[in-house]
């Protein structure tokens, strides 16, 4: 089965399944659905960070400061958090990622997917898969904000990013 096979559950502005479809037709017809982003740290408190490949669905062979994806049909925000960090990391035994906060992102542009963020720290090497990331590393945070103005980023990874900045300024 391909990506744009994979069923996904549609939500309504409230986060209530009212549907389900494949994924191309999700992304094709901008329906909103459901992901997850987790912001991977190592035991030195590095993020991971990675630019996508190239054949990406959705935001092909831009920068991303945290793992996941969406949430397939009938799969909880936690589930899919563990399932997609495990695979997008390349590692197995990660602790299930813990929940923060969850947003409603929207771009203005009829594209719209409620975002459950999460945070994992990764004390594993990591082995990437090579069908998602072209290049990845860990980066101290001071790092990450100096390439903020450089590199292309993924819309909602940047928007969930600044947050989740707010998040931690909040206490």
């Amino acid at each position: 089965m391909s990506a744009a096979d994979e069923i996904l559950d549609i939500v309504d502005e409230n986060d209530r399944v009212v549907g389900q479809r494949p994924r191309g037709e999700v992304y094709a017809r901008g329906l909103r659905h459901r992901c997850v982003f987790v912001q991977a740290r190592d035991a030195e408190d590095r993020i991971f960070v990675h630019r996508r490949t190239a054949t990406k669905l959705v935001f092909p062979s831009l920068h991303d400061m945290f793992v996941g994806g969406v949430v397939g049909a009938g799969e909880s925000y936690d589930a899919a958090a563990l399932r997609e960090a495990g695979e997008e990391l390349g590692v197995t035994g990660l602790p299930q990622p813990r929940h923060l906060f969850t947003f409603l992102y929207d771009n203005g542009s009829g594209r719209t997917w409620w975002s459950a963020v999460y945070e994992v720290r990764c004390a594993l090497p990591v082995h990437p898969q090579v069908e998602e990331v072209a290049w990845h590393d860990f980066l101290p945070e001071a790092e990450v904000e100096r390439r903020l103005a450089d590199w292309e980023w993924v819309p909602d990874g940047l928007a969930a990013y600044e947050r989740l900045k707010a998040f931690r300024a909040s206490g």
